[in-house]
C-alpha cells in the first residue's frame, strides 16, 4: 500500500474523526439530544478517518486515483 494521503489531508481527518468519534460518544452518554441513530454512523465515519489519517492510506483514493501526498517518494 503506498501512501496517497497528504500531511494537511492527514491532519484535517484525524482532527474530524476525533470529533465524530466525542460527538458520538456524547450522544451514547446523553450529553447530546440528537437522534440515537447518529451515533454508530458517527462512530463508524470517525473509526474510517482515524485509519486512514494514521496508515497516510485511503482506500478510496487508490480506486479513483486520487494522491494528496506531495513528497514524491514512491
Amino acid at each position: 500500500m503506498q501512501p496517497n494521503v497528504g500531511a494537511t489531508d492527514r491532519t484535517v481527518r484525524i482532527g474530524l474523526g476525533a470529533i465524530a468519534g466525542l460527538v458520538s460518544l456524547a450522544i451514547l452518554l446523553g450529553a447530546l439530544s440528537l437522534p440515537p441513530v447518529l451515533s454508530p454512523v458517527l462512530g463508524v465515519a470517525a473509526l474510517v478517518l482515524l485509519a486512514t489519517g494514521l496508515t497516510s492510506f485511503c482506500g478510496l483514493y487508490a480506486v479513483l486515483g486520487v494522491d494528496t501526498c506531495n513528497t514524491g517518494v514512491r
